[in-house]
């Protein structure tokens, strides 16, 4: 039984290494997830309309959409995927330059599975079982993001372009790490109630360069439970295309707003609502209403796939997602609820904070 456990352990170990290397076709997709509640609630939906401190992650043009008089703007999120086994993490701030179409931010991202068992050193040299040599580790996922924008303003009309560059580290315990680099450029078009969007994500095709340090003990033990040992490597991030148009619409003190997202990869076929080799299509749809701009409701679809059923027919999923938003002050408070898109929908609560400061005059 133990021995089962160990191997059992050991392989979802490898697994998590091995998954990130050879697995380039979703090379660096923690990236895709998204951050704020607002966003998630939307279903990812944002690209046209996206206008807070979350913009770096989701269209960097959109930070130029923050007005001078709110001044500094922090963001905050806290999420936690596959019923609470993996933590997501925002923080980023957004900065006014001197000219007040210009925007600067910086963000940081973490998406990371902690208490791992290492059981490769759960066996004495003389066989016996030892549990005082399991120790645990962390898979994470970091992305450091500096994102630059600026408007331009043609009468009712507004140009917003903008542009990021990623610094992206991994690391698997002890075991492996890599560091990568990349960059997204994107625009935004504003004229009366409509916006258009466009984001091309890593235009430069981000890599990342791994390194795996096991000791020698640590790959007998590969090597007797016939495990590849794994060498340094680099993993290659495709570029994507992502489009995004939306409208608003005006009932006295309330509003509705519809938002369609195309996001176009190509890495390969993929499962998605338009399928094909090497671009395919993944349309995402977000609403939301609001009252007097203070209480906002939203819901969104993403992810359109095709899946086999128990009677082996394929039949269309999707990833549904709702959430609600507070304005208090120059406080913005958001909650979603919503998966991360995998068969055994198990959903998340997501909660995120925003705030405006203001020096005072």
């Amino acid at each position: 039984m133990i021995a089962i456990v160990q191997r059992t352990v050991l392989f979802c170990l490898l697994f998590v290494i091995t998954l990130g290397l050879y697995a380039q076709k979703y090379s660096n997709e923690f990236l895709s997830i998204g951050v704020g509640a607002k966003a998630q609630a939307l279903g990812g939906a944002v690209v046209a309309g996206v206008n807070d401190v979350t913009a770096g992650a989701w269209n960097p043009a959109g930070l130029a959409a923050i007005r001078q008089d709110q001044g500094l703007q922090l963001g905050a999120m806290h999420a936690e995927w596959f019923a609470g086994v993996g933590k997501f993490d925002f923080i980023g701030l957004s900065l006014p330059m001197r000219s007040d179409d210009r925007r600067i931010g910086l963000s940081l991202i973490r998406f990371g599975i902690d208490g791992i068992p290492n059981t490769l050193s759960l066996y004495e040299d003389d066989g016996t079982v030892n549990f005082d040599n399991v120790t645990e580790f962390s898979a994470a996922d970091y992305a450091f993001i500096g994102t630059y924008a600026r408007r331009v303003n043609k009468g009712t009309r507004q140009l917003l372009y903008g542009g990021n560059l990623k610094v992206v580290h991994r690391r698997i315990g002890p075991f492996a790490n890599s560091w990568g680099f990349g960059a997204d450029i994107g625009l935004q078009y504003h004229t009366g109630k409509w916006q258009f969007g466009v984001l091309a994500k890593d235009i430069t095709t981000t890599f990342n360069a791994w390194s795996f340090s096991f000791t020698e003990d640590e790959k007998e033990v590969l090597a007797l439970t016939n495990n590849e040992i794994p060498i340094n490597s680099i993993e290659i991030t495709r570029p994507q295309l992502i489009l995004g148009g939306a409208y608003r619409l005006d009932f006295g003190k309330s509003g509705l707003r519809p938002e369609l997202n195309l996001v176009i990869t190509t890495d390969g076929k993929r499962n998605t609502l338009i399928s094909a080799d090497p671009f395919s299509i993944d349309p995402a749809f977000g609403l939301e209403y609001d009252y007097k701009g203070v209480v906002f409701l939203r819901g969104g679809l993403s992810q359109f796939q095709q899946e086999l059923d128990l009677d082996g027919m394929e039949q269309m999923t999707m990833r549904p997602s709702l959430g609600v938003g507070l304005l208090i002050s120059r406080l913005s408070i958001d909650y979603a609820f919503s998966d991360i898109g995998d068969q055994e929908s198990r959903f998340s609560h997501i909660i995120s904070l925003r705030l405006d400061i203001v020096p005072r005059e």
